[in-house]
């Protein structure tokens, strides 16, 4: 009997955690799912080893929390989100681009960044690119130890990570921290999202 007690009450601290950290990533712009649960512990007043949801738990309250609090809103601004991801895949085409990440997925929040993964040999070369393009970027810190670069752009202000991967390294499936496959989708893929999700017309 206690340890379904503890049991229960573990369930229902992670399932505190994950709303507050949901919150915060909609929210706040806090951007890190593992910083955001940490945040989150620490609000809550719990200790710093204190049992932390999966991603997959987090992922769940954002997307409740879009739907009781900001449907339409979350909805259009995906539907945003995703045209200027089709955009710069469209001009970025020749690196083999993918889109990922809350853009994707959609429990993308108001603070979201767009990632692009690329394919090249060299993200010299993509550099190079965007220099003859006239398009602005800044050097960020890749996320993986398999990328070569991030390139971030900013337009209308949104940020968008251009994540340059070796091109071997397209073929490698790519996990979340907690074993899920992280999804990606080619342009073909991402401008049948935007159709879906475009007004109808009157």
């Amino acid at each position: 009997m206690t340890k379904r007690r503890d049991d229960t009450n573990l369930f229902q601290q992670r399932t505190r955690i994950a709303g507050v950290a949901a919150r915060l990533i909609s929210e706040d712009g806090v951007i890190d799912y593992a910083l955001a649960k940490r945040k989150a512990a620490q609000r809550l007043g719990l200790p710093e080893n204190s049992q932390l949801p999966e991603n997959s738990e987090v992922e769940a309250e954002l997307r409740s929390f879009h739907r009781l609090f900001d449907d339409k809103e979350q909805t259009a601004a995906i539907a945003r989100l995703r045209q200027k991801a089709r955009e710069i895949m469209t001009i970025v085409q020749r690196f083999v681009p993918y889109l990922t990440g809350a853009v994707l997925d959609g429990t993308a929040g108001r603070y979201a960044e767009i990632d692009i993964q690329l394919y090249t040999d060299s993200a010299k070369d993509v550099e190079i690119f965007l220099l003859n393009q006239k398009i602005d970027y800044e050097h960020s810190t890749p996320r993986s130890d398999r990328a070569e670069a991030v390139l971030t752009l900013h337009s209308e202000g949104i940020p968008i990570n251009l994540i340059v991967y070796p091109s071997r390294e397209e073929r490698v499936t790519y996990r979340t921290r907690d074993g899920r496959v992280r999804p990606r989708a080619r342009l073909e893929a991402v401008n049948k999202l935007v159709l879906a999700s475009a007004p109808e017309a009157p």
